[in-house]
């Protein structure tokens, strides 16, 4: 088999599943993560033969997605703004709404230097990472509950040369006070409520991490109501709070901010929906 007729057949098992787009998508994503096989690669050495040992692997690969897990898990790596970073199912996969959180707290920071900047619930360390990259000098913690999330993340952001300091402590408290105030608090906590669960993919719902996503139906901001009493002591004169937010509680979440004495401004994703909220005192 060549790499051309493995890319292929990768297309033609999972369209069924997945459509033709994601199987593309996916098979490119196996392809170059695994074999570091680029677009430019297949045009041009596509009539390459496969090892035996390597059409057999991409047939488990096959398998295990058709069965839902997720790619990104099968060979070890996500892509997230511009970074390969490590991911297992300790961490959720960085998602493309949240790079527009990490663009948005760049834009807004642009020309400072030195910040302060808390990442709670930081999974792969994705957020914390790029923040670490963007903004010039900072100061960046990365908190997370998982022992093992947190693992991850550290070997992130040393592949990746970034020096941030992981702290293992539970969002929904008590969080250590900083020795310096934070100029930003980022946060993309757990915020789909269980009744969701029903409509969502296989491979979101019976792969990822569920505490990493899910909230009991009756208490949806409970992460986001912890986090603003926090800040309440955390947060500096003129810091700003960054959350990625489920749409259907914008309104919630912009009461609930506005009684512990914050201002919110909730944001748009390139989906339309309201996926945002920075918020002030």
């Amino acid at each position: 088999m060549t790499l051309t007729e493995l890319y292929r057949k990768i297309i033609d098992e999972l369209s069924p599943s997945l459509g033709a787009n994601e199987a593309k998508a996916t098979a490119r994503l196996l392809l170059e993560d695994d074999l570091g096989v680029t677009p430019a690669v297949l045009a041009l050495r596509g009539d390459r033969v496969l090892e035996p040992e390597t059409i057999t692997r991409y047939g488990r690969f096959i398998s295990q997605i058709k069965a839902g897990e997720p790619p990104q898990y099968i060979i070890g790596s996500a892509h997230f703004m511009g970074m390969d970073l490590k991911v297992t199912p300790a961490t959720l996969i960085p998602r493309p709404e949240t790079a527009g959180l990490v663009d948005m707290i760049v834009d807004d920071n642009s020309g400072k230097t030195g910040l302060h900047v808390s990442d709670l619930g930081t999974g792969s360390g994705c957020i914390a990472i790029a923040l670490s990259r963007a903004l010039p000098f900072a100061e960046v913690d990365a908190v997370d509950i998982s022992g093992d999330a947190l693992d991850v993340a550290r070997e992130n952001a040393a592949k990746l040369m970034c020096k941030i300091n992981f702290i293992k402590a539970d969002i929904l408290g008590p969080l250590p006070l900083p020795a310096q105030k934070y100029d930003i608090i980022v946060s993309n906590p757990p915020y789909i409520v269980e009744d969701e669960k029903k409509d969502m993919e296989t491979r979101v719902k019976d792969y990822e991490p569920a505490q990493a996503l899910f909230v009991p139906d009756d208490d949806p901001l409970r992460f986001y109501k912890a986090i603003a009493d926090y800040a309440l002591g955390a947060l500096s004169a003129g810091g700003s709070l960054y959350f990625e937010i489920n749409p259907l509680f914008a309104g919630q979440l912009t009461s609930m901010m506005a009684e512990k004495g914050f201002s919110c401004d909730i944001s748009r994703d390139a989906y339309g929906k309201n996926r945002f909220a920075v918020c002030r005192r």
